[in-house]
């Protein structure tokens, strides 16, 4: 129903159709698909954003994928799926709390990799924490930084994006292939984390290699010369 209601002011607000000079030239199947990536090394700024954004994500994806299983086999909670609820609602809770309050102050202080570099580590530290305290009231601390982290990051980091787009006349395609980085982290976090888990050393190494990725996606912020 909600995405629904989302695409009615879409079909409700009709702009007029382009004259026929207007009307863009036929595009080939050939120049569609070269089209649809970008050149890192002519455009590195997006390439390091488009890295740092991925490499959280995936972060955050392999600490959620088998957060379930932690709580019962690790943690030892009575009932693993309330545990689940409770520290999502302790994840989101924080995450909205911090959204909207960090895009603002970004916004007034026209800085951008400071808070992206500052949520990465926080939600870094949060997942190393798990690594070596695996109780359950290490894991609603650590659900409470991830969702102050990644409120701030997820806020920050869009815009951040939007000030890395090299072609203004192809924004739509670069913020198309910005959005790989948020969905191929959550098709690849099983392929991660199942090894790991299984012959690797278990949740410990887990979230080792969680925060480590998360740690790493921070640092390569200051690689962004074009955005302060």
């Amino acid at each position: 129903v909600l995405s629904l209601l989302g695409v009615v002011p879409f079909l409700l607000h009709r702009e007029p159709p382009p004259t026929a000079a207007a009307r863009p030239a036929p595009v080939s199947a050939r120049r569609f698909l070269a089209g649809l990536g970008f050149d890192p090394r002519r455009h590195p700024d997006l390439g390091w954003a488009w890295l740092t954004r991925f490499l959280i994500n995936l972060s955050n994806a392999l600490v959620l994928l088998y957060l379930l299983y932690f709580l019962r086999d690790r943690v030892g909670h009575p009932d693993p799926e309330q545990g689940v609820f409770v520290l999502t609602v302790v994840n989101a809770a924080l995450l909205l709390a911090t959204v909207v309050v960090s895009g603002v102050r970004s916004d007034r202080t026209a800085r951008r990799k400071p808070y992206v570099l500052w949520s990465g580590v926080l939600m870094g530290a949060a997942t190393l924490m798990l690594a070596g305290w695996q109780t359950w009231p290490a894991a609603i601390v650590a659900a409470a930084l991830l969702g102050i982290g990644f409120g701030v990051f997820t806020s920050v980091d869009f815009a951040l994006m939007t000030e890395v787009l090299p072609d203004a006349a192809a924004r739509g395609k670069d913020l198309g292939v910005i959005n790989v980085a948020n969905s191929l982290p959550q098709v690849l976090a099983p392929a991660v984390a199942a090894p790991v888990v299984t012959h690797l050393g278990g949740y410990t190494s887990l979230f080792l290699v969680s925060g480590l990725l998360a740690l790493a996606g921070a640092l390569l912020v200051h690689r962004i010369r074009g955005v302060a």
